[in-house]
């Protein structure tokens, strides 16, 4: 298990917990600089929203559509994702 794998919970403004939907800076810099294990994350952060971009539809001979992911494209976009991550300069504070 990787120590990138952990959900951050935070509370919002009402003292509620709640899931955070961004990644931790720290998980961002690792992946920056390479750690393998911080890019599986970004990875698995992204994976619905990559899925959803992969969707290609197809009809059958009745003119029903059904929805597959296009692995091609998939991995395309998760190569493009983490050529972005290793060419990107994070602005100094």
């Amino acid at each position: 298990m990787s120590k990138y794998n952990n959900k951050r919970r935070s509370n919002n403004s009402n003292g509620n917990s709640s899931n955070n939907n961004l990644l931790p800076l720290h998980v961002i810099m690792a992946a920056v600089s390479g750690d393998a294990g911080a890019i599986r994350a970004v990875l698995r952060h992204y994976k619905g929203y990559i899925l959803t971009l992969s969707l290609k539809p197809f009809y059958d001979e009745y003119g029903r559509r059904y929805l597959f992911v296009d692995e091609e494209l998939r991995r395309e976009l998760e190569t493009r994702l983490i050529t972005k991550i290793l060419t990107f300069k994070p602005k100094a504070a």
